[in-house]
């Protein structure tokens, strides 16, 4: 169930339609121009973007996700969790009010949503499943297409685009679950759009962070070296989960909420993804954007250089065992100054 400012936003609240799909749209678009909704995401766009660089990350105990990656933490053992990277992507951040518990998500795909926010609730309900009162962000997503005169001026339904479809399948699976989620912040779609200097439409922030003792969110991005730990092994695990048969329809594990330890759950992939990755690194970094990116015109300076280290480790280890020996997970503990160290 929904919340909006302490009420419970019904389906009375949302304009009714005959088809799901339509009745999801509406109650998107109806909970994204709520009044307490506009001025937070007003708020939301005066903040300073937090820039994490290692040094940062390593002065306080930081979590990072990657994309179709969760994490849920614990504020004794966190100081702060944030993702970036983001364009028809959306951060989700759920936390327990009463005992600060704190789940985030990198949603990539409506297909993930279902299980994704079963596998974030896990633990943030562990100790308070009965009458959880649960503050809920979104960060992320932008208008990758026309929502003002696509399909006639309204038909949302038939919207193509990614960061639409996804936004929808998330406020819809929250409102159909039984726990209580407070909509705290929604900078998603038209709320996290602008022009960049060739009229192109992208987002106006890609990442978010959390503060974990008071809940605090704030627009954030993270350098390669905060990006950790596993940088590379994570990235990859991204483009071989699609052939995965054990992650399908699932985000991926990372995080051990009562150790405080990475725990980089193994991901097998198949010599069709190795002799596709050769494929696509003959192409110029034009043509890259164009056939790996659901947002060519929106990616950071960085994404064919991301992609091309990805790639160029599939070259060198193509049995995903070399990476992953007897599919066992790569462990990671924080040391005493803060950064991460492989067990």
């Amino acid at each position: 169930m929904i919340y909006v400012d302490g009420v419970l936003f019904s389906d009375e609240n949302s304009s009714s339609s005959s088809s799901s799909s339509s009745q999801g749209s509406s109650l998107l678009v109806d909970v994204m121009t709520h009044p307490v909704i506009v001025s937070a995401s007003e708020s939301f766009k005066n903040l300073e973007e937090q820039k994490v660089t290692e040094s940062s990350s390593t002065k306080d105990r930081y979590v990072y996700v990657f994309q179709r990656e969760y994490a849920v933490v614990n504020p004794a053992l966190v100081d702060f969790v944030g993702m970036d990277e983001a364009t028809t992507c959306v951060g989700l951040v759920i936390r327990n009010r009463r005992s600060g518990v704190t789940s985030i998500a990198h949603m990539d795909s409506p297909k993930v949503v279902d299980l994704g926010i079963s596998q974030m609730l896990s633990l943030v309900l562990e100790d308070d499943s009965d009458g959880a009162e649960l503050d809920v962000h979104m960060v992320g997503g932008y208008e990758d297409v026309d929502l003002k005169n696509a399909n006639g001026g309204g038909d949302y339904a038939r919207l193509e685009g990614y960061s639409f479809p996804l936004c929808c399948k998330l406020v819809e699976t929250l409102q159909k679950r039984r726990e209580n989620f407070h909509i705290q912040t929604l900078f998603i779609l038209g709320h996290n759009t602008k022009l960049d200097g060739q009229g192109n439409t992208c987002p106006i922030f890609n990442g978010c962070l959390v503060n974990t003792s008071t809940g605090a969110i704030s627009p954030a991005s993270f350098n390669r070296s905060s990006r950790c730990p596993d940088e590379l092994v994570r990235r990859i695990r991204v483009s071989a989960s699609f052939e995965d048969s054990s992650w399908k329809g699932k985000l991926l594990d990372t995080y051990d909420t009562k150790a405080d330890r990475f725990i980089i759950a193994p991901c097998s992939w198949t010599m069709r993804l190795v002799e596709y990755v050769w494929e696509l690194n003959q192409l110029p970094d034009e043509e890259i954007l164009v056939n790996c990116s659901t947002s060519p015109s929106a990616e950071g300076p960085d994404f064919v250089d991301n992609e091309r280290r990805i790639w160029k480790y599939l070259l060198k280890y193509p049995e995903w065992s070399k990476t992953f020996p007897k599919r066992q997970p790569h462990v990671f503990e924080r040391t005493a100054n803060g950064s991460w160290k492989r067990c």
